[in-house]
């Protein structure tokens, strides 16, 4: 019965959100395509201060996408069709999962698209007060690095990983917390742990020579590591890292870049990830969501 009214909450949510994307005479549109599913809305009326950077915003089933100014409403809606496939994979109006959905819009979760790293909208941003990344599960994005026309090819969509990360962070490690939680123990943390050689709670001087999976930033603790190497499996499995060059690119951090290395690389990952229980997304978006 539990689950039930989370599921029919989540569909109410899209219902919702779907009646108002299709109404025309809404006066906060600022932008839409008429082949686009989605519409780019002014941003009236910020939940906290923090938010009024960000000049417009587009809503995908409840979770929020804001950009400042110098974001292209392209890059916006394309980060906002990226999501809605991840989520919505088979793109039949049905999320695939309305538990993680649920889960990310109770915890206030929402993309923030800053045109540059070193905007002044972000500079204010991240001033407006620590509360506000109490209250807010938060993922950053930024123009320069999104690429609508990519088409694997470098430089690489950051689009796929970003909009990634918030869906893994703040849905499926919470829903599931013991199959993808970002701690020791989970079943992708244990995954993960084979991948790196070695259970590392913090960056080791070297990795063992065998392992796939050696990210290297310092101030990536154990559960950002968790993050990164979801991203690359499940990515990699989805085809996006296989393209002439791209090893070349990130060997240095993760080796099993196509279908079929994690296959026969990462035997944990590629069950885990395959499992239909948790409806994870099994092709890649096109940031064409409904079209």
């Amino acid at each position: 019965m539990k689950k039930f009214l989370v599921m029919l909450l989540v569909m109410c949510l899209f219902i919702s959100f779907c009646k108002k994307n299709k109404d025309s005479k809404n006066v906060n549109t600022v932008a839409s395509n008429s082949d686009n599913f989605f519409a780019v809305e002014v941003n009236n009326n910020p939940p906290h201060v923090a938010f009024n950077v960000f000049s417009k915003k587009v809503n995908v089933f409840g979770v929020l996408i804001y950009a400042t100014s110098d974001v292209s409403n392209q890059d916006l809606l394309h980060a906002a069709n990226v999501m809605a496939q991840y989520l919505d994979n088979n793109e039949d109006s049905l999320i695939d999962n309305p538990l993680v959905v649920n889960n990310m819009v109770v915890n206030n979760s929402a993309m923030v698209l800053f045109g540059s790293e070193g905007s002044a909208d972000l500079q204010s941003f991240m001033d407006a007060g620590d509360d506000v990344f109490d209250n807010y599960r938060l993922q950053d994005l930024y123009g320069e690095e999104i690429h609508p026309n990519w088409n694997y090819n470098s430089p690489f969509d950051a689009t796929y990983e970003e909009v990634l990360h918030l869906i893994t962070h703040s849905g499926y490690s919470e829903v599931y917390p013991a199959v993808f939680g970002e701690q020791q123990g989970s079943l992708i943390a244990n995954a993960m742990d084979i991948a790196r050689g070695g259970q590392f709670l913090s960056i080791p001087r070297n990795y063992p020579a065998d392992a796939w999976y050696s990210y290297d930033d310092n101030t990536c603790e154990y559960d950002c590591q968790v993050t990164e190497y979801f991203y690359w499996a499940l990515t990699s499995l989805l085809g996006a890292q296989d393209y002439p060059g791209r090893l070349d690119e990130i060997g240095h951090e993760w080796r099993a870049n196509t279908p079929a290395l994690v296959q026969s690389m990462d035997t944990a990952a590629y069950n885990l990830l395959t499992d239909s229980t948790y409806s994870l997304p099994s092709v890649l978006p096109d940031g064409s969501y409904m079209r």
